[in-house]
């Protein structure tokens, strides 16, 4: 089985973000950056995968040459191989036409995603590249098997659980529950040096959106503690200070 396994580069979710003066661009300065969680979720779901029947998989980033260290650490965890598209990441659609066009050429099995990146939490990317290479897509899956041919997925939805069938090739977003994160090894660190990572240039995209500018969420305002013996003052707050929502 022939695998791809998208992976994000993002903010560690400890890390302090932000923004330039004109809120138009993030601060990278001091931020460590990690393999989207959901992602790595996906590599070790692939990785499970090709242990028992065979196979590779190949990691792919759209990214610059500061992800590398990102990439690599996709390697030592196990990964085959890796491909950099040298790229920035706009936006969705972007990283979805420069996935799909490589895509298009490496004969893939399967496809995996995490079902999100941490940063911007689109959830967009998974069923554009399916609808791009006009192959099935699931989106946000809690497990996954595959049998010959055919995979079969489970998802949740309200009230219960929706188990899937779906042929190869396929497209997957992975969320928490298909597989358990690993953590690389001294072996695998040491390999990781050796492993292929091909960086290929981009294919043109026209750009269809584009920032406008960050902002943080206001401070939580001060709690207002009041004793229990003093209704009147609670009842007071309540009609003076308290916001419907």
């Amino acid at each position: 089985m022939k695998i791809l396994v998208c992976i994000s580069n993002v903010p560690d979710t400890t890390t302090k973000i932000n923004f330039s003066a004109d809120n138009k661009d993030l601060v990278t300065a001091g931020i460590q950056y990690i393999i989207n969680p959901y992602d790595e979720i996906a590599l070790t779901r692939a990785l499970e995968l090709t242990e028992a029947s065979g196979g590779s998989v190949t990691v792919l980033n759209v990214g610059d040459p500061s992800t590398d260290p990102t990439i690599r650490k996709a390697l030592a965890i196990g990964a085959t191989d890796a491909v950099r598209i040298n790229a920035a990441p706009r936006d969705a659609y972007f990283v979805a036409k420069q996935i799909a066009s490589h895509a298009a050429t490496g004969n893939y099995d399967l496809i995996l995603t995490g079902r999100e990146s941490i940063d911007y939490n689109g959830s967009q990317v998974a069923a554009m590249v399916g609808e791009l290479l006009n192959i099935p897509s699931v989106s946000i899956c809690k497990s996954l098997t595959v049998d010959g041919t055919n995979a079969t997925l489970e998802r949740e939805i309200e009230g219960g659980k929706e188990v899937i069938t779906a042929p190869l090739p396929l497209v997957v977003s992975a969320t928490e529950g298909m597989a358990e994160p690993r953590i690389p090894n001294m072996r695998g660190i040491m390999s990781a040096r050796t492993k292929p990572l091909n960086v290929i240039e981009p294919v043109a995209v026209p750009q269809l959106t584009a920032i406008a500018g960050y902002d943080k969420p206001q401070s939580r305002s001060q709690v207002n503690l009041v004793d229990a013996d003093k209704v009147d003052d609670l009842v007071n707050l309540l009609h003076t200070k308290a916001k419907v929502i």
